[in-house]
């Protein structure tokens, strides 16, 4: 059940000819796909694109119709390696998955393919996970195009630059007989706009044709000696094919050459930030009509020297505008320049940021450095914006810097009801006695308790990597075991081979916790082998512990309810101190909360209009019983659990309370229980259409409870007297 449905949307993709389309980013893609007569498409769901895959699994009807391939890959890996059907054929594939780890997990296959070349046209989409809200490393997909001579086009932000990348990307592909990469950073998948249609195609050259009339050619495989000739054929006929199919088509592009002496050059997808900045300074309108002369390389790589060349020769300087480091862009320039022998001056990470995502706030300052240098008259000094006037002309600024007192830093965790939160409570009370252990966590939710209140796990390595992650850790004299979680996404995707298979194989004595929450809930909440939904074009239902078994673990303890916060730390005991030897495998089930909510919510609220009796579980804390020690805070972390002031005026410290995002999920008493804390949680009903019974048992709760409370109160008087 992914987090989101595009079945309203999809329609949309059935317009033709000269109709205009409106809509996200990824629907403009997967339209942009079905009008380039692609054949087959796979990938991986990952931040930013994880919603493209989404999108083609709704649109599932239409790709059909087209006679289009669809797989949700299980890894990135995979999705790389199926486009070996474009080496022989004229089939055009398309693959998608986040970078720069979704490359990383895929190079191996890339490389391969971008050795031996294509025939067919091959697109690597990848969401370009950069800046600050990005999860992952700060690394760029440049150097891997780069590295593997794979074609990069980083179009400008808006909805017909995109459509035309995709099909220029094809096209390119074709023409160089090399793979192209798409990198679409966060905004561009995600942003809203229009362009003008064209009839979706189906594909000239069919999957059926290319399996009944098999090719193979040795030249394509990457054997030596073929490997080497492979080498030769990119720098004496795949590049200078690029480059003739660039200059020819004009996929990069120059605006406004001619009006200054200087100009400035960019990556495509900076040109709204740069055209945002140069608005600020009053060098360009809303609508990119700028002062100053713009070259907008929407293919970063190759540079083209020519292009370059041409827009330099006629000024004295240059900025360019290259996000991330290292600067791979602005050091092939200046190669370009000096063996040109253009005396242009080359401006770049010495007027801007060394690293970091480049933000409007981030370019104007650079940009305002460099034309103040070679065009001083075009600023207005009196009206620049506040983030770069000098010291004390902000009046309508913040401070850089926030106190921390004024302001505590909150780290990133679990949601509210999480089923994962109390595996970490349960582990922090398994510790308390059996002490601390070296764990080794994973990519996903669960990475979070490295983070307060729970402060566990000491290294990440990668997706499905946990396990091997704590692999070297390992010494038969020594009475600790190491600990290792991973997700059952990262199960699927590299676990189960990287982790199990390889604790099996060396005989490793380690544990491993595999959070099993019924989907790739860090992604999505998308589908997995081992999910329990029912899938109409995916197969479900294959248990993880089968799977376990199967490559040969003899130790393996599933929990159904990881809410049970007793059974849970008593199993991890056990596996932590009992003598048997050999890899031992925790199975924690319980269902990811969030996607959990999107289903039920809906359903509780159409009962309730119907007049249905609803009941809904929450959670308390009596103010007079808690003693203020916030043990239950420290051991749950919940985003509604939280203080609150100590109604009892004798006593200081703050009381803890539960705000009404609660969910009901009970973690709060199972912790307070298992932890032997204060009996002051309580658990309530809260009843929508109650019946005749419910209304009679409220009544004689509400006579009840007042007796006792006016027999207190007569008590309370006579110590008063």
């Amino acid at each position: 059940m992914a987090e989101r449905s595009f079945a309203a949307e999809v329609t949309k993709l059935r317009i033709g000819e000269g109709e205009e389309f409106l809509g996200e980013g990824i629907l403009a893609v997967t339209k942009a796909l079905l009008q380039s007569g692609v054949a087959y498409v796979g990938g991986y769901q990952g931040a930013p694109i994880s919603h493209l895959m989404d999108v083609l699994g709704d649109a599932k009807e239409i790709l059909d119709e087209l006679g289009i391939h669809f797989e949700n890959s299980a890894s990135e890996a995979t999705a790389a390696a199926s486009l070996a059907a474009s080496v022989h054929y004229p089939l055009r594939g398309a693959i998608t998955f986040k970078s720069t780890v979704g490359t990383n997990v895929a190079s191996d296959a890339l490389a391969n393919l971008s050795s031996g070349g294509v025939t067919g046209g091959a697109l690597i989409i990848v969401g370009e996970d950069y800046g600050e809200g990005s999860s992952i490393m700060q690394e760029r997909s440049h150097a891997f195009a780069m590295k593997s001579q794979i074609w990069l086009l980083d179009p400008r932000p808006n909805l017909t630059a995109i459509v035309d990348a995709v099909e220029d990307g094809f096209q390119l592909s074709e023409a160089s007989n090399s793979p192209v990469m798409l990198q679409l950073r966060l905004r561009s998948c995600h942003l809203h706009g229009r362009f003008i249609a064209k009839d979706n195609v189906r594909s000239p050259y069919t999957l059926k044709e290319a399996m009944e009339n098999p090719r193979r050619d040795t030249s394509r495989i990457v054997l030596p000696p073929a490997s080497f000739l492979h080498e030769q054929e990119k720098m004496t006929k795949r590049w200078p094919a690029a480059v003739k199919f660039i200059k020819e088509n004009k996929l990069n592009e120059v605006f406004f050459d001619g009006t200054q002496d200087f100009g400035i050059v960019m990556q495509g997808g900076l040109y709204n930030t740069v055209i945002r900045a140069l608005q600020l300074l009053g060098l360009s309108d809303v609508y990119g009509n700028s002062k100053v002369p713009l070259y907008i390389l929407n293919v970063t790589y190759p540079i083209i020297d020519d292009e370059v060349i041409e827009f330099a020769k006629s000024k004295k300087a240059i900025l360019l505008v290259e996000e991330g480091q290292p600067d791979y862009i602005e050091q092939n320039i200046h190669a370009v320049l000096r063996r040109g022998d253009i005396a242009t001056k080359l401006h770049g990470k010495d007027l801007l940021l060394p690293a970091g995502e480049y933000t409007p706030a981030a370019v104007v300052k650079g940009i305002l450095e460099f034309v103040t240098k070679y065009g001083p008259h075009l600023i207005d000094t009196e009206n620049l914006p506040a983030l770069v006037r000098p010291d004390g002309q902000k009046p309508n600024s913040i401070s850089a810097v926030i106190p921390a007192e004024v302001v505590h830093g909150r780290p990133p965790s679990f949601c509210t009801g999480c089923p994962e939160r109390p595996i970490f409570t349960a582990l922090k009370l398994a510790e308390r006695e059996t002490g601390s252990h070296h764990i080794s966590a994973d990519i996903g939710c669960h990475l979070f308790s490295i983070l307060p209140p729970f402060n566990i796990g000491a290294t990440t390595m990668g997706y499905g990597l946990g396990a091997a992650g704590a692999s070297a850790l390992s010494d038969p004299d020594s009475d600790k075991r190491t600990i290792s979680f991973m997700g059952d996404g990262g199960f699927w995707h590299n676990g189960l081979t990287s982790g199990v298979g390889n604790a099996v194989f060396n005989q490793s004595d380690g544990v491993m916790i595999v959070v099993d929450n019924a989907y790739s809930a860090a992604t999505g909440g998308q589908d997995l082998l081992s999910s329990t939904a029912e899938n109409t074009i995916r197969s479900t239902k294959h248990p993880i512990e089968n799977a376990v078994r199967g490559i040969g673990v003899k130790w393996v303890k599933t929990v159904q309810n990881t809410y049970r916060v007793s059974e849970m730390r008593d199993l991890m005991k056990e596996a932590l101190t009992g003598k048997t030897r050999g890899p031992k495998v925790i199975i924690a089930q319980s269902e990811c909360t969030l996607n959990k909510q999107r289903r039920v919510r809906p359903e509780i609220a159409a009962r309730v209009k119907a007049g249905k009796r609803v009941v809904k579980e929450r959670f308390g804390i009596d103010p007079d019983t808690c003693t203020g020690d916030h043990s239950c805070i420290r051991l749950n972390g919940c985003p509604s659990l939280t203080i609150a002031p100590n109604p009892d005026s004798m006593r200081k410290d703050p009381v803890a309370t539960i705000l009404h995002s609660c969910v009901g999920c009970g973690l709060c008493g199972e912790a307070a229980q298992a932890a032997v804390l204060c009996p002051s949680f309580y658990r309530s009903e809260i009843i929508s259409n109650p019946n005749a019974w419910d209304k009679t048992k409220l009544g004689v709760r509400n006579v009840l409870i007042g007796f006792l409370q006016n027999g207190i109160e007569r008590r309370l008087e006579g110590i008063n007297v």
